[in-house]
């Protein structure tokens, strides 16, 4: 046997193996990404449902106005939306930029049921102060989720609406005046 062909076999075995082995490779970063990705994506929407279950029921409990164990009731909404179990999964699974738009979002809603908590009803003043930054930090949070994700964006004017915030189209803060345009944030 000569050595020159001893040494293009095993020259061409060692090629096609590290070409196997690299690809192997880029397969599995892939896969991992890919991975990633749908865990991300699937907490990202999970968090938001908790936040507006909690926000559902919140609502109710300031609807039907005050009365005794609102403080428990409030806290029981974000309970039993699972908004904190589902908030540490973000914490764990989603980019810096994605949980710090949560974060705003979970400080938003606890500011709202500390409101109801207070007693504050669906039409006062102190209900709405607190309310409106909660839904424009849904917005900011959805903003961050669609660009993370590569989705086109989103403006207010897609929807016929000059904010995120939604003061414009709410009949407790039309009366308000400038106050109301501003908050008192």
């Amino acid at each position: 046997m000569e050595w020159g062909t001893l040494v293009a076999t095993l020259g061409g075995g060692l090629i096609a193996i590290a070409g196997t082995v690299l690809a192997d490779r880029l397969r599995t970063g892939q896969e991992q990404r890919r991975g990633l990705r749908e865990r991300r994506r699937e907490v990202y929407t999970e968090f938001i449902a908790a936040a507006g279950a909690a926000h559902t029921e919140l609502r109710r409990l300031a609807q039907n106005g005050g009365g005794d164990g609102l403080e428990e009731a409030s806290r029981s909404a974000l309970t039993d939306a699972r908004v904190y179990e589902v908030r540490e999964r973000l914490f764990l699974d989603g980019s810096a930029g994605i949980a710090g738009a949560g974060q705003t979002m979970f400080e938003h809603l606890r500011a709202l049921r500390r409101a109801v908590a207070g007693g504050a009803g669906i039409s006062d003043p102190a209900f709405h102060d607190v309310y409106h930054p909660y839904l424009e930090a849904v917005w900011a949070y959805r903003e961050a989720v669609r660009d993370e994700l590569e989705g086109p964006a989103l403006t207010p004017a897609d929807f016929g609406w000059s904010a995120w915030d939604g003061r414009e189209r709410c009949p407790h803060c039309a009366g308000r005046g400038a106050d109301a345009a501003v908050g008192s944030h």
